[in-house]
């Protein structure tokens, strides 16, 4: 049976088209001053005692970035308040610091559209978060389409946010490619019938993309490098 060709490759943003999420909240932890094993079972705490990650209800806009943290706190020793912990900051702002862009991956971003092929954004991401996350990158330059789960009320895995990028496109699933850095999202991406790439590191994403654009016979897929 002949492959389909793809037209469009998707993207997620944060630990695709930024540094590792790792890093960021390995960044953010020693920011306030919390040992990074404690704050992440802060959050492991709050997610059993809501029975849902704080940072899922944040990403779906069922939480202010505000009330996220309020979670978090009760988890953490030392009683401090919102503005303790932040230095009269925002959440975000102090997120934001440790957060850089991939320029790499957003080069090959352009240079996908110049050879003709559809590109779009599918982030689980923050209401607070959108002027910052928005001014790192050239969003209306590198996408057709940009589906954003704090917009949505429904954030990755979930099928119905990839369904609704698709409506937006248009396209088919089996005409597009799917790039993220969890596996979770990636293997919903596979059930609805996309080409899913598991991203581990900006090279061997690029090199698998290629790979697989020419592999489907794509008319300006030859000319990527």
């Amino acid at each position: 049976m002949t492959s389909r060709h793809i037209s469009t490759v998707v993207v997620d943003y944060g630990g695709v088209l930024t540094n590792p999420l790792q890093d960021t909240f390995a960044a953010f932890a020693e920011a306030v001053n919390v040992p990074l094993p404690e704050l992440q079972g802060a959050f492991a705490r709050a997610a059993q005692r809501h029975g849902r990650s704080p940072m899922a209800d944040l990403e779906t806009a069922s939480c202010t970035e505000r009330e996220m943290v309020e979670r978090v706190l009760v988890e953490l020793p030392g009683n401090r308040t919102y503005a303790e912990l932040l230095g009269g900051q925002e959440f975000g702002e102090v997120w934001f610091r440790a957060r850089t862009v991939n320029e790499r991956l957003v080069r090959f971003l352009r240079e996908l559209r110049g050879n003709g092929y559809r590109t779009a954004l599918l982030t689980n991401n923050v209401v607070e978060w959108g002027p910052r996350w928005r001014a790192q990158l050239p969003v209306d330059e590198l996408f057709d389409a940009v589906v954003d789960s704090s917009a949505e009320g429904v954030r990755k895995p979930d099928p119905l946010i990839y369904r609704r990028l698709l409506e937006r496109l248009p396209a088919a699933a089996h005409e597009c490619l799917f790039l993220d850095d969890l596996d979770e999202n990636c293997q919903a991406a596979s059930d609805l019938g996309m080409l899913a790439v598991h991203f581990t590191s900006t090279d061997e994403a690029i090199d698998q993309i290629v790979d697989l654009l020419r592999s489907r016979g794509g008319s300006y897929a030859r000319s990527l490098v």
